[in-house]
């Protein structure tokens, strides 16, 4: 048990940054292709966290060619290089899924001040 507390302390020690629910965020992710290593981009709103310690997730939304598209990352993975906040939003609710159904203008979040 104290060797999974240890794994546990010595990964959060390397603190991700504060994402918080409604935050457009950036994740840059390193995909494997064959031999080949590169990082893809994926840039949208912050709707869920869950869990928290070593197994905490994000879900991001986004929108591409009229489709909505949500991702789950582990935040503490080896695979996510970093995340960055692109811009604070100011929500009333710890999960935004009510954004599922809006398309345009009204699925827009509020920029914290």
């Amino acid at each position: 048990m104290d060797l999974i507390k240890a794994l546990n302390k010595e990964t959060l020690a390397n603190a991700a940054p504060q994402v918080a629910i409604g935050d457009t965020v950036r994740v840059h992710v390193k995909v494997k292709e064959g031999s080949r290593e590169r990082i893809q981009v994926f840039e949208g709103t912050v709707i869920a966290k869950k869990h928290g310690g070593i197994e905490e997730t994000i879900t991001v939304r986004r929108i591409s060619y009229g489709v909505g598209v949500e991702k789950v990352f582990p935040v503490y993975s080896p695979s996510i290089d970093k995340i960055e906040i692109v811009r604070n939003g100011s929500v009333r609710r710890a999960k935004l899924y009510y954004l599922r159904g809006r398309v345009g203008k009204a699925a827009k979040v509020k920029e914290k001040i």
